[in-house]
């Protein structure tokens, strides 16, 4: 948006027109003061004409801050600084602090970390709907950190066989696994019980995509299972399918096993060793675009209008409107690329490969013209990797090792939003082989972790033991809770304390005038108990 003040404009040109009639007196003005002196001395003052004074006046009008700026035009400013600079802005006056803890602004900076939650409290139980933007942000934010702290492992006991996906439904607290044994069981999230399962679907499932509205599952022979979500139902789906009937069906098309699931709000996403993604309507459940590749897809993940997808060692970004391929990136892995990231904005994709390692990689530049930069590589396992989850800012991994590591992306990032709004790149200049290794490595389980979800303070495994493991770190984030209160008890007991002291001072203050007086006349004695003063007086 382009603004103009028509007061800066005037007072320009009112400048200007100053500037010229002031030259004739200009001998004047050398003996007394400079003529932008914003403070002249009375005697100045009295000797200026009428045309000089209006002159003085429209160089005093200059001097305006930024809250002169309409507050449309100051919010668009503030829309470019991260958040603890909008924290800075913020102690600066009232008017800023009004415009930079505006709902419109923080809900900008926390879509851009999480995107916009599908629930109106993103945080789940105990968060007041009512809550601003920057309380979501700040309680968000202080979530992130309590994974490097302790935690709770839930064990899932239920599969036969090995389980092959995870999907961790935040939003619900449900969990859905399925593998080998071809059924699909739903967990309550919170207590780690079974809920429900479905009957045998007659093949391995390798992928499980879940919202509030659908739940999807692919299998080896092809299909896609789904099932509605049933209004009123407590945990959404039915997956029996006895209790309320066509909420369930299944649809055909893919050739070969489909190893990935994905959905957004009108479509569902597939991928299969077919070599193909097909993008399904939601609503008529038509396959409406095939994006071809040229070997086996493993995994996918879409995000607006594009769908990044790997096959065979490379990776693709496609658009997903007209089906036209936007940039590819060749040979991202010795191997194949099992595994797939991206972040809420888009801009960065994480890949796991055969090779063991975990790439970041950033998009930047417009759609038809995109450029791909790698941005970071880590090397914290010993096996393939064969599945990546991210919630900023932790990337989370699982690798055939039996092993998952936590690598925090936050430093790899430009803090600057500004350059958010611009095609150019957002990250900071880094060795993209000399970066820090994982901030925390979980140990202890079997080999082959297939599938790795995270969000609401839990990470979910499930691997070729054929149980589901959770890591759950709400009970950390309880102590933290716990021990910020404390320190907010302690600091209101210190103010009290000081003001109590405040207090106590000033009504003091008389004796306090005596002891001074005291000191500025010192009393001696001598031997015959004659008190003196000073200067010598003898004191009764």
């Amino acid at each position: 948006m382009a603004y103009e003040c028509q007061k800066s404009t005037e007072v320009s040109k009112s400048i200007a027109n100053c500037v010229e009639k002031s030259n004739s007196n200009s001998e004047h003005f050398e003996n007394s003061a400079s003529p932008l002196d914003c403070y002249p001395s009375k005697e100045i003052l009295s000797s200026l004409s009428s045309k000089q004074l209006l002159c003085h006046d429209v160089l005093l009008n200059c001097r305006r801050s930024i809250t002169d700026l309409p507050p449309a035009l100051i919010s668009e400013i503030l829309s470019c600084l991260d958040p603890q600079e909008l924290g800075i802005v913020s102690c600066v006056s009232r008017v800023l602090n009004s415009l930079a803890t505006e709902n419109s602004v923080w809900k900008e900076v926390y879509s851009d970390r999480w995107g916009l939650p599908i629930v109106p409290s993103p945080l789940g139980a105990g968060v007041s709907n009512e809550k601003s933007w920057k309380e979501l942000f700040v309680e968000r934010e202080y979530r992130c950190k309590i994974f490097l702290s302790r935690y709770r492992i839930d064990t899932l006991h239920g599969h036969t066989e090995a389980v092959r996906t995870v999907s961790l439904l935040a939003s619900a607290k449900l969990i859905f696994t399925s593998g080998y044994d071809m059924i699909v069981r739903m967990w309550d999230m919170e207590d780690g019980l079974y809920i429900a399962s479905s009957r045998p679907l007659g093949c391995t499932i390798r992928a499980v995509a879940a919202d509030m509205k659908l739940l999807v599952a692919g299998g080896t022979h092809g299909f896609i299972q789904g099932w509605r979500a049933v209004e009123g139902l407590k945990h959404l789906f039915d997956l029996k399918g006895s209790e309320v009937p066509n909420t369930e069906f299944r649809i055909w098309e893919h050739e070969g096993p489909i190893t990935s699931l994905a959905l957004d709000p009108t479509r569902i996403y597939s991928g299969s060793w077919d070599m193909s993604v097909r993008i399904w309507d939601r609503s008529s459940l038509e396959c409406t675009k095939i994006l071809r590749h040229g070997d086996w897809v493993w995994s996918l993940v879409p995000h607006d209008t594009t769908v990044a997808s790997t096959s065979g060692s490379d990776v693709y970004v496609w658009d997903t409107n007209s089906g036209t391929l936007l940039t590819v990136i060749h040979s991202a892995h010795v191997g194949n690329t099992y595994s797939l990231a991206r972040s809420h904005t888009g801009d960065f994709i994480f890949t796991g490969g055969e090779d063991g390692a975990m790439h970041m990689f950033e998009i930047t530049g417009p759609k038809p013209e995109a450029n791909v930069f790698k941005v970071a590589t880590w090397m914290p396992h010993s096996g393939p990797v064969y599945s990546l989850a991210f919630e900023f800012p932790w990337l989370v991994s699982a690798s055939s090792d039996g092993r998952l590591s936590l690598v925090d992306v936050r430093k790899l990032l430009r803090t600057n939003r500004s350059s958010l709004r611009k095609n150019v790149s957002r990250v900071t200049n880094v060795d993209c082989n000399n970066v820090e290794p994982p901030q925390r490595m979980l140990h202890g389980f079997g080999p082959n972790l297939f599938s790795v979800d995270v969000g609401a303070d839990r990470i979910v495994c499930g691997g070729e033991e054929g149980v589901v493991r959770i890591w759950n770190f709400s009970d950390a984030l309880e102590r933290e809770r716990t021990a910020r209160a404390m320190r907010g008890i302690r600091l209101e007991n210190r103010m009290r304390r000081r003001k109590l002291q405040i207090e106590m001072s000033s009504k003091g203050g008389r004796t306090d005038q005596c002891s001074v007086a005291a000191k500025k006349n010192p009393m001696h004695v001598d031997r015959s108990g004659v008190w003196r003063s000073k200067q010598g007086k003898l004191k009764a």
